[in-house]
């Protein structure tokens, strides 16, 4: 399974997937490409360096329409089969969403659906959550709301500070994306309306409904 991986920072997800693609831990997967719409975004040294190819696609006052048809492009001619979003802070369009539909993947620092969008984590504290923690989902049309494939809980400390809460979220982040994906790639998941149904396994260890 070819992944293509979306970032526009330093791509702290990006690394742990193409580590656990290294190591064998999301088996018969290979990180094709890394694309980040920021010239200057710090991850982009860090795929290079795993020795995956990395691509800038700037947004240069484009619409998000035409930002986006480049995008394709360049997956569809390395032969991506699903998109990872890894830190990717612009919204894509429905031609994009079109193009992977229910093979674009995210991950976002909360409980969906509780506290979408920005500053998730200062909207938790806000609110005086006592758990929070993160979310991996497919993406569909609507903001941080397509099916769920799993959550990883974190304890809300009286003591916490948006940094600090992002920190351990962070943690708890690289090893449930990487969860995720290998349960993509392992064929272990269907969709059915909102929700995502885990298969079970088969002798040879791949999804069987």
């Amino acid at each position: 399974m070819k992944l293509g991986i979306l970032i526009s920072g330093r791509g702290s997800n990006m690394a742990a997937l193409i580590d656990a693609v290294g190591r064998g831990a999301i088996p018969s997967a290979e990180v094709a490409v890394v694309i980040s719409d920021k010239a200057d975004a710090a991850g982009l040294g860090s795929a290079r360096a795993s020795d995956v190819e990395a691509v800038v696609v700037e947004r240069r006052g484009r619409t998000r329409e035409e930002h986006d048809a480049e995008i394709i492009e360049v997956l569809r001619k390395r032969g991506v089969e699903y998109v990872c979003l890894a830190g990717y802070m612009r919204l894509l369009s429905k031609d994009f969403i079109s193009a992977f539909k229910d093979r674009i993947i995210n991950i976002h620092p909360s409980l969906l659906p509780s506290f979408p969008g920005l500053d998730a984590q200062r909207q938790a504290l806000g609110h005086g959550v006592k758990v929070t923690g993160c979310t991996v989902h497919f993406v569909d049309e609507d903001l941080d709301a397509g099916p769920i494939i799993l959550q990883r809980v974190v304890e809300v400390r009286d003591d916490d500070t948006a940094k600090t809460l992002s920190a351990r979220i962070l943690e708890q982040e690289h090893a449930a994306y990487v969860e995720a994906v290998r349960l993509v790639a392992t064929g272990r998941l269907r969709i059915e309306g909102r929700r995502t149904i885990l298969l079970e396994k088969t002798a040879a260890g791949e999804g069987n409904a």
